[in-house]
Protein backbone atom coordinates (compact mmCIF):
# COMPACT_ATOMS: atom_id res chain seq x y z
CA UNK A 1 0.00 0.00 0.00
CA UNK A 2 2.60 2.14 0.86
CA UNK A 3 4.62 1.81 -2.61
CA UNK A 4 1.29 2.17 -4.31
CA UNK A 5 0.86 5.45 -2.66
CA UNK A 6 4.27 6.72 -3.57
CA UNK A 7 3.20 5.48 -7.26
CA UNK A 8 0.70 8.44 -7.23
CA UNK A 9 -2.27 9.42 -8.68
CA UNK A 10 -0.78 10.65 -12.06
CA UNK A 11 1.68 7.91 -12.33
CA UNK A 12 -1.64 5.34 -11.87
CA UNK A 13 -3.25 7.10 -14.59
CA UNK A 14 -0.16 6.91 -17.31
CA UNK A 15 0.10 3.57 -15.96
CA UNK A 16 -3.82 2.77 -17.38
CA UNK A 17 -2.44 4.76 -20.76
CA UNK A 18 0.19 2.04 -20.87
CA UNK A 19 -2.27 -0.54 -20.80
CA UNK A 20 -4.34 0.70 -22.93
CA UNK A 21 -1.11 0.71 -25.34
CA UNK A 22 -0.60 -2.87 -24.77
CA UNK A 23 -3.75 -3.55 -26.01
CA UNK A 24 -3.75 -2.18 -28.74
CA UNK A 25 -0.54 -3.59 -29.89
CA UNK A 26 -1.66 -7.02 -29.15
CA UNK A 27 -4.55 -5.93 -31.68
CA UNK A 28 -1.98 -5.09 -34.05
CA UNK A 29 -0.51 -8.24 -34.53
CA UNK A 30 -4.01 -9.15 -37.20
CA UNK A 31 -5.25 -5.80 -37.77
CA UNK A 32 -4.90 -6.24 -41.34
CA UNK A 33 -8.13 -8.74 -41.21
CA UNK A 34 -10.52 -6.32 -38.94
CA UNK A 35 -13.63 -4.89 -39.80
CA UNK A 36 -15.06 -1.16 -39.46
CA UNK A 37 -16.33 -1.54 -36.16
CA UNK A 38 -13.24 -3.17 -34.83
CA UNK A 39 -11.36 0.09 -36.30
CA UNK A 40 -13.79 2.14 -34.33
CA UNK A 41 -13.25 0.47 -31.28
CA UNK A 42 -9.27 0.56 -31.43
CA UNK A 43 -9.63 4.72 -32.36
CA UNK A 44 -11.69 4.90 -29.51
CA UNK A 45 -9.05 3.79 -26.85
CA UNK A 46 -6.69 5.40 -28.60
CA UNK A 47 -9.02 8.44 -27.70
CA UNK A 48 -8.75 7.81 -24.30
CA UNK A 49 -5.17 7.35 -23.85
CA UNK A 50 -4.60 10.80 -25.59
CA UNK A 51 -7.15 12.28 -23.30
CA UNK A 52 -5.53 10.63 -20.41
CA UNK A 53 -2.37 11.48 -21.31
CA UNK A 54 -3.54 15.49 -20.85
CA UNK A 55 -4.73 14.57 -17.42
CA UNK A 56 -1.74 12.51 -15.94
CA UNK A 57 0.35 15.92 -16.00
CA UNK A 58 -2.60 17.62 -14.85
CA UNK A 59 -3.04 15.01 -12.10
CA UNK A 60 0.64 15.70 -11.07
CA UNK A 61 0.94 19.34 -10.86
CA UNK A 62 -2.29 19.81 -9.16
CA UNK A 63 -0.94 16.83 -6.72
CA UNK A 64 2.44 17.90 -6.13
CA UNK A 65 3.51 14.59 -7.61
CA UNK A 66 5.89 15.84 -10.32
CA UNK A 67 8.74 13.65 -10.09
CA UNK A 68 11.36 12.80 -12.99
CA UNK A 69 10.13 8.97 -13.10
CA UNK A 70 6.78 10.76 -13.71
CA UNK A 71 8.27 12.78 -16.78
CA UNK A 72 9.88 9.70 -17.98
CA UNK A 73 6.89 6.94 -17.63
CA UNK A 74 4.73 10.15 -19.27
CA UNK A 75 7.29 10.20 -21.99
CA UNK A 76 7.93 6.28 -23.00
CA UNK A 77 4.44 6.05 -22.78
CA UNK A 78 3.83 8.35 -25.32
CA UNK A 79 6.76 6.94 -27.23
CA UNK A 80 5.38 3.59 -27.41
CA UNK A 81 1.53 4.66 -28.34
CA UNK A 82 2.95 6.46 -31.36
CA UNK A 83 4.78 3.49 -32.46
CA UNK A 84 1.93 1.63 -31.83
CA UNK A 85 -0.38 3.96 -33.48
CA UNK A 86 2.30 3.56 -36.41
CA UNK A 87 2.05 0.20 -36.45
CA UNK A 88 -2.12 0.43 -36.86
CA UNK A 89 -1.97 3.21 -39.54
CA UNK A 90 0.36 0.56 -41.58
CA UNK A 91 -1.81 -2.53 -40.93
CA UNK A 92 -4.64 -0.66 -41.83
CA UNK A 93 -3.38 -0.54 -45.94
CA UNK A 94 -3.93 3.68 -45.66
CA UNK A 95 -0.05 3.99 -46.04
CA UNK A 96 2.96 2.63 -46.98
CA UNK A 97 5.42 1.32 -44.89
CA UNK A 98 7.72 4.41 -44.39
CA UNK A 99 4.58 5.44 -41.65
CA UNK A 100 6.61 2.94 -39.55
CA UNK A 101 9.74 5.86 -39.07
CA UNK A 102 7.24 8.33 -36.82
CA UNK A 103 7.39 5.33 -34.52
CA UNK A 104 10.55 4.62 -34.52
CA UNK A 105 12.26 8.01 -34.29
CA UNK A 106 12.67 8.08 -30.55
CA UNK A 107 14.32 4.73 -30.70
CA UNK A 108 16.50 6.07 -33.60
CA UNK A 109 17.37 8.79 -31.53
CA UNK A 110 17.75 6.59 -27.88
CA UNK A 111 19.84 4.60 -30.11
CA UNK A 112 22.36 6.92 -31.47
CA UNK A 113 22.96 8.32 -28.30
CA UNK A 114 24.99 5.57 -27.31
CA UNK A 115 26.60 6.32 -30.64
CA UNK A 116 26.58 10.28 -29.78
CA UNK A 117 26.57 10.48 -26.05
CA UNK A 118 26.21 14.58 -26.58
CA UNK A 119 22.35 13.79 -27.27
CA UNK A 120 21.52 12.20 -23.75
CA UNK A 121 22.08 15.44 -22.55
CA UNK A 122 18.65 17.11 -20.78
CA UNK A 123 16.72 19.89 -22.82
CA UNK A 124 15.11 22.74 -21.61
CA UNK A 125 11.51 22.02 -21.43
CA UNK A 126 9.29 22.43 -24.44
CA UNK A 127 5.58 23.43 -25.61
CA UNK A 128 6.76 22.70 -29.01
CA UNK A 129 7.80 18.97 -28.25
CA UNK A 130 4.50 18.61 -26.33
CA UNK A 131 2.12 19.38 -29.16
CA UNK A 132 4.54 17.47 -31.64
CA UNK A 133 3.39 14.50 -29.72
CA UNK A 134 0.23 15.30 -29.26
CA UNK A 135 0.07 15.92 -33.51
CA UNK A 136 1.56 12.78 -33.62
CA UNK A 137 -0.97 10.86 -31.43
CA UNK A 138 -3.87 12.63 -32.67
CA UNK A 139 -2.58 12.74 -36.58
CA UNK A 140 -2.26 8.75 -36.32
CA UNK A 141 -5.62 8.88 -34.61
CA UNK A 142 -7.37 11.07 -37.66
CA UNK A 143 -6.04 8.55 -40.17
CA UNK A 144 -7.26 5.35 -38.66
CA UNK A 145 -10.44 6.55 -39.18
CA UNK A 146 -12.51 4.54 -41.62
CA UNK A 147 -14.24 7.10 -43.28
CA UNK A 148 -10.69 8.49 -43.65
CA UNK A 149 -9.61 7.89 -47.10
CA UNK A 150 -6.05 6.63 -48.85
CA UNK A 151 -4.96 10.17 -49.80
CA UNK A 152 -6.06 12.35 -46.86
CA UNK A 153 -4.38 9.59 -44.51
CA UNK A 154 -1.37 9.58 -46.19
CA UNK A 155 -1.18 13.38 -46.51
CA UNK A 156 -1.67 13.75 -42.48
CA UNK A 157 0.89 11.03 -42.11
CA UNK A 158 3.27 12.80 -44.17
CA UNK A 159 2.87 16.16 -42.36
CA UNK A 160 2.78 14.83 -38.76
CA UNK A 161 6.27 12.83 -40.07
CA UNK A 162 7.40 16.11 -41.27
CA UNK A 163 6.71 17.58 -37.89
CA UNK A 164 8.37 15.51 -36.22
CA UNK A 165 11.21 15.37 -38.19
CA UNK A 166 11.59 19.04 -37.36
CA UNK A 167 11.60 19.12 -33.91
CA UNK A 168 13.72 16.28 -33.42
CA UNK A 169 16.12 18.02 -35.75
CA UNK A 170 16.06 21.26 -33.84
CA UNK A 171 16.71 19.40 -30.37
CA UNK A 172 19.87 17.31 -32.30
CA UNK A 173 21.11 20.74 -33.39
CA UNK A 174 20.43 22.48 -29.73
CA UNK A 175 22.50 19.43 -28.46
CA UNK A 176 24.88 19.70 -30.21
CA UNK A 177 25.87 23.41 -29.37
CA UNK A 178 28.80 23.82 -27.16
CA UNK A 179 27.26 26.01 -24.43
CA UNK A 180 24.45 23.79 -24.19
CA UNK A 181 24.21 21.98 -20.66
CA UNK A 182 25.40 18.40 -20.34
CA UNK A 183 23.63 16.68 -17.70
CA UNK A 184 23.58 12.60 -17.69
CA UNK A 185 20.06 12.33 -18.42
CA UNK A 186 18.15 10.86 -21.80
CA UNK A 187 17.07 14.07 -23.50
CA UNK A 188 13.00 14.72 -23.38
CA UNK A 189 12.65 14.14 -27.04
CA UNK A 190 9.23 13.55 -28.51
Amino acid sequence: DNVLRRFGHANRITWLRTTITAMLAGFAIDASTAGAAIWWSVIGAACVALALDGLDGFVARRRGECTAFGARFDMETDAALILVLSVLVWQSGKTGSWVLIIGMMRYVFIAVGHVYPILTSTLPPSMRRKLVCVGQVAGLVLCLLPVIPTQTASFVAALALAALTLSFAKDVMTLMRPETKRTPYRANTA
